[in-house]
Parts: C-alpha cells; structure tokens; sequence
C-alpha cells in the first residue's frame, strides 16, 4: 500500500506541473487517489496494442 502512495504523490506532482490539456493545477490537486491513478493509466494505454508500425497496419 505505501508504493502505491509513494505512486500517487509522484503522478500529483507531475500533473500538477504538467496538467493533460483541459485540466488545471488546482483540478488535479483535489482529484482522488483512484481517480489520479485512472486517469494515469488511460493517459498512458496502448490503445492501439502491438500493432501499430507493423506492416499493413496503417490510418490515413
């Protein structure tokens, strides 16, 4: 449990120095722990898998 503590503070203070486009300082501060971590983990999915760059799998 205190990894995960130590984790929240370390991810508070990086979005708060850095807020996701739309949110402010102030807003990630007084977000919850399990809404910190939420937000963490679908800022940094891969929502694509491993498949993006491979052949024959392209957007245009």
């Amino acid at each position: 449990m205190s990894n995960e503590k130590e984790l929240v503070k370390k991810l508070r203070d990086k979005y708060t120095k850095n807020p996701p486009e739309g949110m402010t300082p102030d807003l990630i501060k007084s977000m919850s722990d399990n809404d910190l971590l939420d937000m963490d983990y679908f800022l940094n999915e891969d929502v694509f898998g491993d498949e993006v760059g491979e052949e024959g799998f392209y957007i245009f």
